[in-house]
């Protein structure tokens, strides 16, 4: 049975009047990803920073917050030693080559010099950048940044990786090599903690995730898991409003569930027959069919508006 190396219990976050996390709870296996999913302001980052010191949650004593045996309020410095962190931002040193980079930062750990210099050439190599050592920071991709920063981030041998958002904004290529790259390290035994907003990302590497919406939690659980329970196998996705309108009522007739909140149209249902039949009078190119994922699932339980934080 897997031990739960990180617990999370009725932990609560407010800044001013604006209630950030409130009264989370949930698990973390060893050598598991779990991620955090949620809109902007949901309060991912903030339970991150928590989890990590970076941020003190309210009412200590009436909440848990336990990372390997270590509570923040009193041993945020074990729990750094422990931990690789990869921030949303790229808080590189621009003035630096790669190599320099991974230098300074293995000195905060006190890792000798031949030492440090095994380590920065064993992650460069995992990471693809052994030809980029001598590259000053200005010179690499916005790819190349985010493989840095993980290199940086596991440059202490961390028991828990944590990422905010690892791949937003980086090309198909580059974010498929990055998640190998991230169910490799989970396979040796790295626990690994995300925030992301990419529902295939969260399907892709995550064993469970956790979907939150306004600091609270609304489902949790395998991704796989969660499709089956929450929502329908097949969904049509018709195009234009019209068109999508003029298929509602025979839609309503068959128990299919519509979601007409935006442009495109979305007709759910659990029988692909019935959505194959609704769509007989359109064309090709008016509609796509097919099976339901988990950015519907999130948009189901979350809505579709956008977020007043953004």
């Amino acid at each position: 049975m897997a031990q739960t190396v990180i617990k999370i219990e009725n932990v609560k976050k407010a800044f001013r009047d604006v209630r950030a996390v409130g009264g989370l709870s949930f698990g973390v296996d060893e050598a598991s990803c779990f991620g955090l999913l949620g809109p902007n302001g949901a309060g991912k980052t903030t339970m991150m920073k928590m989890i990590y010191g970076r941020s003190r949650r309210d009412d200590p004593d009436a909440s848990v917050i336990d990372v390997f045996g270590y509570d923040p309020k009193t041993n945020e410095l074990d729990i750094k030693y422990l931990a690789g962190v990869v921030p949303q931002e790229n808080n590189l040193d621009d003035e630096l080559n790669v190599r320099e980079n991974l230098m300074v930062y293995a000195k905060f750990y006190d890792i000798n010099g031949r030492e440090a210099k095994k380590r920065i050439d064993e992650l460069l190599e995992f990471l693809e950048l052994s030809d980029k050592a001598g590259s000053i920071i200005r010179e690499l991709s916005g790819g190349m940044k985010r493989r840095l920063i993980i290199a940086r981030a596991l440059l202490n041998n961390p028991k828990l990786l944590i990422l905010d958002e690892p791949t937003t904004g980086l090309d198909p290529q580059v974010r498929h090599l990055i998640w190998g790259k991230l169910r490799q390290l989970k396979k040796s035994g790295i626990t690994i903690l995300l925030t992301t907003h990419y529902m295939e990302e969260a399907f892709e590497i995550c064993d469970k995730i956790l979907i939150m919406h306004k600091g609270s939690k609304i489902l949790e659980g395998a991704p796989k898991e969660l499709l089956e329970r929450h929502i329908e196998k097949y969904v049509l996705a018709v195009s234009g409003r019209e068109d999508g309108y003029n298929l509602r009522h025979e839609a309503q007739n068959r128990n299919i569930r519509i979601d007409d909140s935006h442009e495109v149209i979305f007709f759910y249902s659990h029988q692909l027959g019935a959505l194959e039949e609704l769509a007989k009078t359109l064309s090709s190119s008016q509609y796509y069919l097919r099976q339901s994922n988990l950015e519907d699932l999130f948009l189901k339980t979350t809505g579709r508006g956008l977020s007043s934080v953004e």
